[in-house]
């Protein structure tokens, strides 16, 4: 094994402390050590290699929250591939367009998720050489468990550090698999991660990290594995609720959380009597991302957990990164903070670099480089000639080097921490035939952040309902992409050239 000598990775760390958790579920109290998972994903990286998988290729991964996701993605990890998760959220057309887009070469499928894998369809599938099931039998997919059984155990030839493909949702509608370069060899090298990691909020090998989340999105994906990589634990809610929080944050000692602002507004929610009855005392650093906070919330969120709270600014693709802590925040409220890499410039509509406290776009100088899987003219537009990227957001910078973000170009909504396309839900609304036009936008939502709401001019002499829109969008998307809310309009906004204005929508 050619690890490098600063040891970041799981095999290092099962080495120097073999019966220290690595993973603990926080509802069925499940733990895997890190020699039991060391282990699991030593031998499936075998498999991997047995089976013809070589540095490059891609593993799609389609399971729920639990000690199998992290065993698939360090074995994938061992072996050079490209990990693909799958959002076990999406309708099965969705999941399946991911499969086949990523050209994953193997799959692991959950039996929990059954009914998703059942409808997938078989062009979806046809591009795969492997197929495996964990935690059950799943119809046309190999137990995993039995081909492990029959593994042979020992070195893993030929290794090299992976890394991950992850589909980030995008104006165009359809999502987009986001490539980055993988690692050099060999295994365990310091990287941005980890340095952000140890540096910035404190990880080490006391760490003891709760993630709320679901695994396939990239913050929690990369921040538990990075954990592993620091020689943290990492203790995993099958799902969130507020209360389980609480209470996982108590049992646990939990010292790091990452979560997003609709999680901090269900906490605040509780009683107050119900939050203070949890011994929070263990808590060194709540990081929150994702999404924009309203400051009232961030506010009333340090006033109850204390100044803890630090905030980033980031995105799929690696370009880019900004925070901010607690007492920087208060002293610029509304901020996402600073780089910590390459110098921001605001951009005006001719390219032109705008002054501090002009709004424009925001972009990025920086070294890292990344691909849009089958997208080259998305790519080409990630980037400038200058080779600066951005990630499709407007904003402010002030005297400080401060960035305030005030929207994002194409509108995308983020509605609980997740983007959604409003393309999607616009483009199943206008197939119906009471529909004369449509646009869909994220509208403010206390809980959410911002809801999906659907501005609809109706076909004239139509006579359709609100209930009966979403209904037709439920049955074609998945339920978190669709309008919880629908406005009927005499005519929407439109320029004589069809461009649609959706800033003079009243939302």
């Amino acid at each position: 094994m050619a690890l490098h000598p600063a040891g970041e990775h799981l095999a290092a760390r099962a080495a120097m402390h073999p019966d220290q958790p690595a993973v603990v579920m926080a509802g069925s109290g499940t733990v895997r050590t890190y020699a039991e998972l060391d282990a699991a994903a030593t031998r499936l990286a075998l498999v991997l290699r047995d089976r013809g998988l070589r540095t490059g290729d891609r593993l799609a991964v389609l399971v729920e929250n639990g000690p199998s996701f992290f065993e698939v993605v360090w074995a994938a990890m061992r072996t050079g591939l490209h990990v693909v998760p799958v959002n076990w959220h999406l309708r099965a057309e969705e999941a399946g367009f991911i499969v086949a887009d990523s050209g994953a070469r193997a799959l692991v499928v959950s039996a929990q998720l059954g009914e998703v894998v059942a409808a997938l369809a078989p062009d979806d599938l046809a591009g795969l050489d492997h197929r495996w099931s964990v935690g059950g039998v799943v119809d046309g997919f190999e137990p995993l468990d039995e081909v492990l059984a029959d593994a042979a155990v020992g070195e893993v030839p030929d290794e090299h550090e992976g890394g991950w493909m992850f589909y980030s949702s995008g104006t165009t509608g359809r999502p987009k698999g986001i490539v980055p370069p993988l690692p050099p060899a060999p295994l365990g090298a310091p990287s941005f991660l980890t340095a952000m990691l140890g540096g910035l909020f404190g990880f080490g090998d006391d760490t003891v990290y709760l993630n709320p989340a679901p695994l396939y999105h990239a913050a929690p994906a990369g921040w538990t594995t990075g954990t592993h990589r620091l020689g943290g634990t990492v203790v995993v809610m099958e799902r969130f609720d507020p209360r389980g929080l609480l209470a996982a944050v108590e049992r646990h000692r939990v010292t790091h959380v990452q979560l997003v602002p609709t999680h901090m507004v269900r906490l605040l929610e509780l009683p107050a009597a119900e939050r203070d009855r949890h011994d929070l005392s263990s808590l060194r650093c709540v990081v929150h991302a994702a999404a924009p906070c309203p400051p009232e919330v961030k506010r009333a969120f340090m006033d109850w957990v204390g100044p803890v709270v630090h905030e980033y600014y980031s995105g799929s693709e690696g370009v880019g990164f900004c925070c901010i802590g607690p007492e920087e925040w208060l002293a610029h409220p509304g901020s996402v903070g600073r780089s910590l890499g390459g110098a921001i410039h605001v951009l005006g509509p001719d390219g032109e670099e705008l002054p501090p406290g002009e709004e424009g776009e925001v972009w990025f100088e920086t070294t890292r480089t990344f691909e849009y899987h089958n997208d080259p003219d998305a790519t080409a537009a990630a980037f400038d000639e200058r080779g600066w990227s951005w990630l499709g957001d407007l904003g402010r910078v002030d005297e400080d080097g401060y960035l305030y973000l005030t929207d994002r170009a194409g509108n995308l909504i983020i509605s609980g921490g997740v983007n959604i396309s409003p393309r999607e839900s616009e483009d199943v609304l206008i197939g119906h035939p009471a529909v004369a036009d449509v646009a869909v936008v994220g509208t403010p939502d206390p809980e959410m952040g911002e809801r999906v709401t659907a501005f609809v001019q109706p076909a004239p002499g139509a006579v359709v309902s609100g209930d009966e829109l979403v209904a037709w969008c439920r049955e074609r998307l998945s339920h978190y992409k669709c309008p919880s809310e629908v406005r009927f309009v005499d005519e929407l906004p439109r320029l004589p050239t069809g461009k649609l204005l959706k800033r003079l929508l009243p939302t």
